[in-house]
C-alpha cells in the first residue's frame, strides 16, 4: 500500500444521482464511503441538478405500460437470432458469449422496471415529493412523473443525508478519478485520483461504483465517436461539461465490455444564442425548419414532439454547419400555451414579411420553399393543435404529417436550433445487480457502475429514464457494493 493511501470500504466516483444513491445506499448497508466530485461543491451533482427529472412512471409503484417496450426496441442494431435467443433462458445459463455482447440485457430493463418504484419511494423518504408536474411537451404520448423542485431537488435530499453522517460518507470536491487499482487477482482494490494542483492521492476499498457520467464534456472522445459534426454539438447543462469519460475509459481499459451506442447521443434542440441551461425550442410541428440554403429537410410533425424530437434534432445536426432555423407565423398563436415549449430567453427573429425575415437570418432560397410548402398544405381539414390531426402536405419531399397549415400570416417568427448533448449513449456494460462484466462475460470483482457510465441506450433514447436508471442502478450498486466491505 502507498503511503497516504485513503481507505474505505466503497468509493464511489460523481456525485449525480447515481453516485449520491450508490454512496447513500452503501452506506445505509453499513459500509464506510469515499465520495469523489470533479466539480466543487457549489457545482454538485453533474446533469441531474439541471433536469427537470421526469420519471416515465404512471403511478409511485408503476412504471410507465410502455417502458420495457421502447427500451427492448432500443436495446441494440440488427441483433443476431441465433445469438440472442439464450436471452430468454435464466440470466445464471446464459453462455458467456451472450453476457458479455454488446446490447441492452432484458435482466437490465427488467430490474429498472421492478426496481423504480421502490426507488422513487426511498428517495421520498428524504423528504422529496413526487407528482404529475407539468413539462415542456405540448403533445405527449406516456405518462411522466417528477420530483418537486426537479433535479436539485434530489440532490441536495441525497447530499444532506451524506453531510449528517461524515464519519460515514466523506466527501472530495474537485478530485477527479483517473485509474482504478487492481489486485493480482484482477479484483478491484480502489482508484487514483487528482485534486487541486493535479495533486495524487490514492483511494483504496474492495469495491469501486462509476458514476461520473458520460462523456459530453470531452472533445477527443466526442470527435472519436461522434466523428467532425461533433464539433456543432455542446452539453445542454453545465454540468455536462464535467462528464468527461474518464470513469467509461478507466472500466475499458479494466477490460469492461462496452454497452451502448456510441456513435450516439440523446440529442436535444436548443437556441445557440442562449447560455441558460436546456433552452430547449419544441414548437417546431406547428411551422417549418429549414438549413441554411433555406430548405426544408425533414418532417417536422411524424408524431407527437415527445416521441419525435429527438430524431428530429440529429436531421438538424446533420445540416451544413450544423444550424438550422424554425419558422412560424402567426398561426403559432392559435397552439394553446405554445411558449411552454420555448424555454430560450432570446427573442424570436421576427418581420412582418418573409423576405424581411429571410433577409434578417442571411438565408437564401427561403421564399420558393415556402410557397412549395403551402401549396403543398391540405386544402381541407381540421386542425387540432393538441392531438395529431393528419393535415399532411400532399407531393412535398420531404412532407409533413400533422399540422401542415399555409404560412401566411404576420408577424413571421424564427429561431436559429442546434443539437444539444443531453448525455452521451455509450458505456460500459452492467448485470442486474449494477456490475461491470467484462468482455468474456464474467463480473469484474468489486466494480460498478451506474448513471450515464453504464451503457443502455442505442439509436433513440427513451424519454424520461435518464435519472430514473441512475438512481436505480446507483441504489442497487450500493447496495451490493457494501457486501464487499472488509
Amino acid at each position: 500500500m502507498s503511503s497516504g493511501a485513503l481507505e474505505f470500504d466503497v468509493v464511489t466516483v460523481g456525485c449525480g444521482i447515481a453516485g449520491l444513491s450508490a454512496a447513500v445506499s452503501a452506506q445505509q448497508a453499513g459500509a464506510r464511503v469515499g465520495l469523489l466530485e470533479r466539480a466543487p461543491k457549489e457545482e454538485r451533482g453533474g446533469n441531474t441538478r439541471y433536469t427537470e427529472s421526469f420519471w416515465r412512471m404512471k403511478s409511485r409503484d408503476e412504471v410507465a405500460d410502455d417502458l420495457e417496450q421502447q427500451l427492448a426496441a432500443n436495446a441494440g442494431g440488427y441483433l443476431d437470432p441465433e445469438i440472442i435467443r439464450d436471452a430468454d433462458l435464466p440470466y445464471s445459463e446464459w453462455p458467456q458469449l451472450l453476457k458479455g455482447l454488446g446490447f441492452t440485457d432484458p435482466e437490465v430493463i427488467a430490474t429498472l422496471a421492478e426496481n423504480a418504484g421502490p426507488t422513487l419511494n426511498w428517495l421520498s423518504g428524504f423528504g422529496v415529493t413526487f407528482d404529475f408536474l407539468a413539462n415542456y411537451f405540448i403533445t405527449e404520448s406516456t405518462s411522466r412523473m417528477a420530483p418537486a423542485g426537479g433535479g436539485l431537488a434530489l440532490i441536495e435530499a441525497l447530499a444532506a443525508h451524506a453531510e449528517s453522517v461524515p464519519d460515514d460518507i466523506q466527501m472530495f470536491y474537485r478530485t477527479t478519478a483517473q485509474a482504478l487499482i487492481l489486485d493480482a487477482e484482477g479484483a478491484v482494490a480502489g482508484l487514483r485520483a487528482v485534486g487541486a494542483d493535479n495533486r495524487g492521492t490514492e483511494f483504496r476499498a474492495p469495491s469501486v461504483v462509476l458514476a461520473s457520467g458520460g462523456f459530453q464534456g470531452n472533445p477527443e472522445m466526442l470527435s472519436k465517436y461522434l466523428g467532425p459534426a461533433s464539433q456543432y454539438i455542446r452539453p445542454v447543462a453545465r454540468g455536462g461539461y464535467y462528464n468527461r469519460g474518464e470513469g467509461i475509459r478507466m472500466a475499458l481499459e479494466a477490460g469492461a465490455a462496452p454497452c451502448g451506442d456510441f456513435g450516439s447521443f440523446h440529442a436535444q434542440p436548443v437556441d445557440p444564442r442562449s447560455g441558460r441551461h436546456e433552452p430547449v425550442v419544441l414548437n417546431f410541428p406547428y411551422g417549418i425548419l429549414v438549413n441554411n440554403a433555406g430548405r426544408r429537410f425533414t418532417d417536422e410533425a411524424p408524431a407527437t414532439v415527445d416521441a419525435s424530437y429527438e430524431a428530429i434534432t440529429r436531421d438538424i445536426m446533420a445540416q451544413p454547419k450544423g444550424i438550422a432555423y424554425v419558422l412560424c407565423d402567426a398561426g403559432l398563436d392559435d397552439v394553446p400555451n405554445w411558449q411552454k415549449s420555448v424555454r430560450t430567453d432570446e427573442a424570436p427573429m421576427e418581420a412582418g414579411d418573409l423576405d424581411s425575415l429571410a433577409a434578417v437570418l442571411g438565408v437564401d432560397g427561403l421564399m420558393d420553399t415556402v410557397h412549395a410548402y403551402n401549396a403543398a398544405c391540405p386544402a381541407n381539414g381540421e386542425f387540432k393543435a393538441l392531438e395529431l390531426d393528419g393535415l399532411a402536405t400532399h407531393g412535398l419531399d420531404p412532407a409533413k404529417s400533422n399540422w401542415a397549415r399555409p404560412l401566411t400570416r404576420p408577424p413571421f417568427r424564427a429561431w436559429p436550433v442546434i443539437a444539444a448533448n443531453c448525455f452521451t449513449f455509450g458505456g460500459v456494460k452492467i448485470d442486474g445487480r449494477a456490475r461491470v462484466v467484462n468482455l468474456d462475460g464474467e463480473a469484474i470483482p468489486g466494480l460498478y457502475a451506474a448513471g450515464e457510465t453504464a451503457g443502455l441506450y442505442y439509436r433513440t433514447y427513451t424519454g424520461s429514464t435518464s435519472v430514473m436508471r441512475g438512481a436505480v442502478f446507483g441504489r442497487i450498486a450500493g447496495q451490493d457494493a457494501a457486501g464487499l466491505k472488509r
